[in-house]
């Protein structure tokens, strides 16, 4: 397989390099977010808009596999240690809610759904593409809830086309503005949803079904 010889459309509508995009740590080596009341998603929104006004670019990203300490927030993440779900599996880009949205590759509207709740991904789209003889999936998550309104199942996409817009809290989940990108060979009987985080445990069979999203996204910056 070689991703290199395909182009693909930016999800953004622009590319992400050094000029416009600037690489964010919610790792536990981020000594901020100790001290940061995670719980609050205006607190946790603030931050994350310094980090990127301070740099002077316009689009913040990170997260593929990224031992994250910000999921304390929400029980959705699970309780009991050894299952606790903090390895991160897609791409995050963060900007202001309304930025749109593009369809990267040919495909067709797998399915949608509003995962709704606090910590969730709100409103998602996921798209079913057919790349190197074999299916691959793309999911889109908080978005604007009124992007699901007139999207039908088997509805069929092409790069450049708009598909949807980053959602502003509480919609999106309850997150500070921000695309979760994501991508997986099998979506294992989920429609509309699946694990965009998993635990220490999990990692070795989602990594191998949920490929490096900058492998489309092509971002220089990570």
């Amino acid at each position: 397989m070689n991703w290199n010889e395909i182009e693909f459309f930016p999800v953004m509508g622009e590319k992400l390099n050094h000029q416009n995009t600037i690489a964010l740590d919610f790792s536990p080596n981020n000594p901020d977010l100790m001290n940061l009341d995670l719980s609050s998603t205006t607190v946790f929104d603030e931050y994350v808009a310094q980090q990127i006004k301070k740099s002077g670019l316009k689009y913040g990203i990170g997260g593929y596999l990224e031992h994250r300490a910000i999921y304390r927030r929400s029980p959705v993440f699970g309780i009991e240690e050894a299952d606790f779900r903090n390895i991160h599996l897609g791409i995050d880009i963060w900007t202001e809610a309304g930025a749109p949205l593009y369809c990267h590759f040919d495909g067709i509207i797998h399915s949608f759904r509003d995962n709704a709740g606090f910590g969730n991904y709100g409103a998602t789209i996921i798209l079913e593409h057919e790349l190197f003889s074999r299916k691959l999936y793309s999911l889109y998550g908080h978005l604007f809830l009124s992007d699901l309104t007139n999207l039908k199942l088997g509805q069929v996409v092409k790069p450049g086309d708009l598909l949807a817009h980053i959602g502003p809290f509480p919609e999106n989940g309850d997150w500070p503005p921000h695309l979760h990108f994501q991508l997986m060979w099998d979506l294992m009987g989920n429609v509309g949803d699946f694990p965009g985080v998993c635990s220490t445990r999990e990692i070795g069979n989602y990594v191998a079904n949920c490929p490096d999203p900058n492998l489309i996204l092509r971002s220089e910056v990570i």
